[in-house]
């Protein structure tokens, strides 16, 4: 596990953005695998920019996003699709075909349905790059606290945390879907790299019981300790309670200096 620490949010979004594009041009058919939230609107940006000032090609890149609110369409302004249409997708070259997304307006076979959508993700080769972001409950998608750690895509029942962090998304907090389609964890440990943001005071607990706690299923993200690739890429508000910060950077240093390439 690896710890890139960064001054502020924009710093997160450019480092990120680097490696995606970079990741995107050593292998241009790149699986990634996609994030929603306000973490995420500043790497999108960044992406994009590259796109249109540097030329970054998403023609033959495969995407596939975490989650969806269940019982929300793809063009209501809440749904997760809609986030992804107005903040990337509708403004690089992606090929609408290898847009992959769950589907919100799904009634019934819920079983069948995420089951696909594993075996979606599975026909495609895996996801290469994961993005992921952290609730301030320690959730990675929509994996609540005391989600299985071997959990596939599955439906998700919300919790009053998440639905709270919400709910602006949806006017009130009573609008708020109360279940969500998501990835499960257990599929997001077979991803091969993942990059974990997080910005602001407000992480900073659950990103140092995902980093330092112990593996448990109360902290979703703690999971993440037993993958061989992961970046956690703070801001200083978000580790400002991590113990080991001086350790991280030397880490970092020593690994900028080893791989280059993988940071750039």
């Amino acid at each position: 596990m690896l710890a890139v620490l960064k001054r502020n949010a924009e710093d997160v979004s450019l480092h990120t953005a680097k490696l995606i594009a970079g990741a995107i041009r050593r292998k241009p058919a790149l699986r990634l695998g996609m994030a929603t939230g306000n973490t995420m609107v500043g790497v999108y940006r960044e992406l994009v920019q590259m796109h249109r000032e540097e030329g970054l090609d998403f023609s033959r890149v495969v995407t596939f996003n975490l989650d969806e609110y269940l019982g929300v369409d793809a063009n209501h302004p809440g749904s997760l699709r809609h986030f992804m249409d107005e903040h990337f997708f509708t403004k690089v070259n992606l090929a609408p075909a290898n847009i992959h997304a769950p589907d919100g307006t799904i009634r019934g076979g819920y079983e069948e349905y995420c089951a696909g959508y594993e075996k979606a993700i599975r026909e495609a080769g895996g996801i290469d790059v994961q993005l992921l972001g952290i609730g301030r409950n320690g959730h990675i998608g929509f994996n609540e606290p005391t989600s299985s750690l071997g959990s596939r895509t599955r439906l998700k029942v919300l919790g009053d945390e998440t639905i709270a962090d919400n709910y602006k998304l949806f006017g009130t907090i009573g609008d708020v879907p109360k279940c969500a389609i998501t990835v499960g964890i257990g599929t997001i440990l077979e991803c091969k790299r993942i990059l974990l943001l997080a910005t602001g005071d407000a992480k900073a607990d659950a990103v140092m019981k995902a980093i330092e706690g112990p593996v448990t299923s109360a902290v979703p993200a703690s999971a993440l300790q037993h993958h061989p690739d992961v970046t956690f890429i703070l801001d200083e508000g978000a580790a400002a309670r991590l113990s080991q910060k001086e350790y991280y950077r030397r880490v970092l240093e020593m690994t900028e200096r080893l791989t280059p390439e993988r940071l750039s």
